[in-house]
């Protein structure tokens, strides 16, 4: 069995563990190390990251022909086609790549980063799809809000039927894209829409992501779909929160430097208290994801307040000592709790 370092030591560990408790013998023990081979190099990350690399060297180099004004003149052919061309031909290669991508991924599952860049290909494509599907029907309106709407559409299908996790967030990032620019056009592009400003919005928009995203959990054809809903959902509602807990529900730049920060402590309050939730949460359903999110944004929130509310009558070397010290009280607990569980761990074993 073929593991990384990481893992091969916890393994090691374990097998150490269950010697030592007499759960298994020196012979056995000798056969399950020898079956672990450790490999040195990750390559599932390097594999990872070299596509990534790949795609955003594709992105740059299309990005470098859009700036250079030689090749444009040379491709104004191309370029100055009717839109109603230039959206089929972006159609038809849009389709032929996700056609490319879903059958290969059914006939070479095991190729999970390449199969998934093509896929990411076939997004990009598609965006320039829906763009000129746009151009085509412009009316002059700036009502391009239409078009995210659109966007999450197709996207969302094309993720559901294709089991894509990485383009079902495309379609939670299209329509988030969508909420605020339609609640901007509704609003005439004021900084309030039914009172509240963009960060409020996206505050109610990411409470509906993560109980979506837990709706999802429990329905079987939507299952797959769960972790990426609530990570994009946990991210759109904390980072809102930690822009309410600076700006409240304030539009403009004048209103909000006219007040005291302290008036703002209601919101900094509830975002403590929805990051000791997640924690909670996280804690005793065992999921990860929201504990990570909570412990994260809960330290966010925390030093932020440190910043509004000390930072100017502390001493920068007594603020840095407030924070080391407060990295160890961490460190200490964490260990203290590692220690516990560690030696419960071995009680059980014992038993």
């Amino acid at each position: 069995m073929k593991i990384n370092k990481k893992n091969a030591q916890i393994i090691f560990a374990a097998i150490q563990n269950w010697k030592s408790s007499g759960l298994v013998d020196d012979s056995l023990s000798q056969r399950l190390v020898r079956d672990i081979e450790v490999m040195t190099f990750d390559w599932k990350k390097f594999t990872k990251y070299s596509f990534w690399v790949s795609l955003c060297c594709i992105i740059t180099a299309v990005a470098a022909i859009l700036a250079d004004k030689a090749l444009m003149e040379f491709l104004s052919v191309i370029f100055n086609a009717p839109h109603i061309i230039k959206f089929f031909a972006l159609l038809i290669i849009s389709i032929v790549i996700y056609w490319l991508g879903i059958s290969r991924r059914l006939k070479f599952p095991e190729k999970e980063f390449s199969n998934e860049a093509i896929l990411l290909l076939g997004v990009l494509v598609t965006g320039g799809v829906v763009y000129q599907f746009g151009k085509m029907l412009d009316t002059d309106s700036e009502h391009f809000s239409l078009l995210l709407l659109l966007s999450f559409g197709i996207y969302g299908l094309i993720g559901f039927f294709s089991k894509s996790n990485l383009i079902w967030l495309f379609a939670l990032l299209s329509l988030g894209s969508w909420l605020g620019t339609e609640t901007g056009y509704a609003s005439g592009w004021g900084a309030y829409y039914l009172g509240m400003n963009y960060p409020l919005r996206f505050v109610l928009f990411g409470v509906i992501l993560v109980m979506t995203a837990f709706v999802f959990e429990k329905k079987y054809n939507f299952g797959r779909l769960f972790k990426t809903t609530l990570a994009v959902g946990l991210l759109y509602l904390f980072i809102s929160l930690w822009m309410m807990s600076i700006f409240g529900n304030y539009g403009d730049i004048k209103s909000w430097s006219s007040i005291k920060q302290i008036e703002l402590f209601h919101w900094a309050f509830l975002f403590g208290l929805v990051a000791a939730g997640a924690i909670f949460h996280g804690l005793k359903f065992g999921n990860g994801m929201t504990k990570g999110f909570g412990i994260t944004f809960l330290f966010i929130n925390l030093y932020t307040r440190y910043f509004e509310y000390f930072w100017n009558m502390t001493h920068k070397a007594i603020f840095f000592c407030i924070l080391g010290i407060s990295f160890w009280v961490i460190g200490s607990k964490s260990e203290k709790i590692w220690n516990i569980h560690f030696k419960q761990q071995n009680a059980d074993l014992d038993e």
